[in-house]
């Protein structure tokens, strides 16, 4: 089960829960008078090869190996 805890509460105590939650491994979710607002868990590395994050973001690729003259930097227009 996900702790809760009020925003005040956090803010007193937050390195304690922090170290909870590194040691539980469990979320804790951070409340705003009743309402749930943020979610504190440990961090998990992306399991995907960082290659993957990048493919199909290149717009257009005509020739890399093209030297690039000062005349085709946008910011110097």
């Amino acid at each position: 089960m996900t702790n809760r805890v009020s925003k005040s509460q956090f803010k007193a105590r937050a390195l304690e829960f922090f170290r909870e939650i590194e040691a539980s491994g469990e979320p804790m979710i951070i409340t705003d008078h009743g309402e749930p607002k943020l979610e504190v868990r440990p961090y998990s590395r992306p399991k995907r090869d960082p290659r993957e994050f990048l493919r199909g973001t290149v717009i257009r690729y005509e020739d890399p190996f093209e030297p690039v003259g000062l005349e085709d930097w946008e910011a110097l227009k």
